[in-house]
């Protein structure tokens, strides 16, 4: 795998009154979220070690007071961390000067939140164009450039409307193509979708998700959504008092929770619309079962015909290219989709 764009190391955000001395005499050990209260600090990112990857999504998801929004402000150095490391395309982020931070966020990240943030007395043209006048651009360029972000996000025919004149979902948008406008290779989005209603926020989930796989971003996305989480991620990390519970894929975290608590977000889910079969499949064997292949990427939902039907005990998984990369047990997969035996 390539060198992850983001490398976190032993990351902590404390709150209290000396956070650098109280860690710095810590000698290595890890105090749960209780002593570090009775020491008098809140640990609002606690020992947090994490790589995120070139076209990633990583989706963050914790209830709230978990540390997720606190984590991604600190990958962006919105917050300054009280210890540890964080490296961004191997650059040392704490190591930054302001002019260089500036610059890093002027080129290299987009950002997101809940609250759109639109600036009321600018139309959505001149909204979406705003960070490249920031940045220095020319008045012709950057409006070209806003034109196109704004056509992307489905909003041509709006761009000199101002945001009272928008719906939710359309203001949301706007500060899609307003982050996107700047071409980041890294883009943070803090609880975009939140407040919107479901039938628009599916909407929005249904565009994010083509915009990602047309633009191949590198994606921290914050949600307190397990259901969100699933139709989003690439892997998801789970927080809870600061810290990281389980980081894995959905599939993973979802049959395989490392913690009660881990547990507890996956308990109602529908195992069944959430595991794939490569999630399933065992290693290729000497002799493949001699039967039409699945693909690997199908859920055990998709395949539920199939399995039912079809009464080989082992089904070949392709990938997609057609090659076989695995073999699927019928009977694991029937105990996610009916409960075990």
């Amino acid at each position: 795998m390539s060198n992850p764009v983001i490398s976190c190391r032993e990351v902590w955000k404390l709150y209290g009154p000396d956070p650098t001395t109280y860690l710095n005499g810590l000698n290595g050990h890890d105090p749960g979220f209780d002593v570090l209260r009775e020491a008098g600090y809140i640990s609002a990112v606690r020992n947090v070690s994490l790589d995120i990857h070139q076209g990633e999504m990583l989706v963050i998801m914790g209830l709230s007071g978990s540390g997720k929004s606190t984590l991604v402000r600190c990958l962006s150095r919105l917050v300054d961390i009280s210890g540890g490391g964080i490296e961004v395309e191997g650059a040392d982020l704490t190591a930054l000067s302001e002019a260089e931070l500036i610059e890093l966020r002027r080129n290299k990240m987009g950002m997101v939140f809940q609250s759109f943030g639109l600036l009321p007395h600018r139309t959505v043209l001149d909204n979406v164009a705003f960070p490249l006048e920031m940045r220095g651009q020319d008045k012709h360029a950057r409006r070209a450039r806003a034109m196109e972000m704004i056509e992307l996000v489905g909003l041509q025919g709006r761009e000199e409307y101002f945001p009272r004149e928008l719906s939710g979902g359309q203001q949301q948008r706007v500060g899609i193509a307003r982050s996107l406008a700047i071409e980041p290779d890294i883009w943070f989005l803090d609880e975009p979708f939140s407040a919107l209603d479901p039938l628009i926020r599916r909407e929005m989930q249904d565009e994010f998700l083509r915009l990602q796989d047309l633009l191949g971003k590198t994606i921290v996305f914050i949600t307190h959504d397990f259901d969100e989480a699933l139709r989003l991620a690439d892997r998801i990390a789970i927080m809870k008092d600061g810290a990281i519970e389980q980081c894995d894929k959905p599939g993973n975290i979802v049959m395989n929770p490392a913690t009660e608590y881990v547990a507890k977000f996956t308990e109602n889910i529908d195992k069944a619309r959430v595991v794939h079969a490569r999630d399933l499949m065992a290693p290729v064997s000497s002799t493949v079962p001699d039967v039409v292949a699945i693909s690997a990427g199908a859920t055990v939902h998709d395949l539920a015909r199939r399995l039912v039907d079809d009464l080989s005990p082992q089904l070949p998984v392709s990938d997609d290219d057609g090659a076989v990369v695995g073999v699927l047990n019928r009977d694991t997969a029937l105990n996610v989709l009916l409960g075990s035996a």
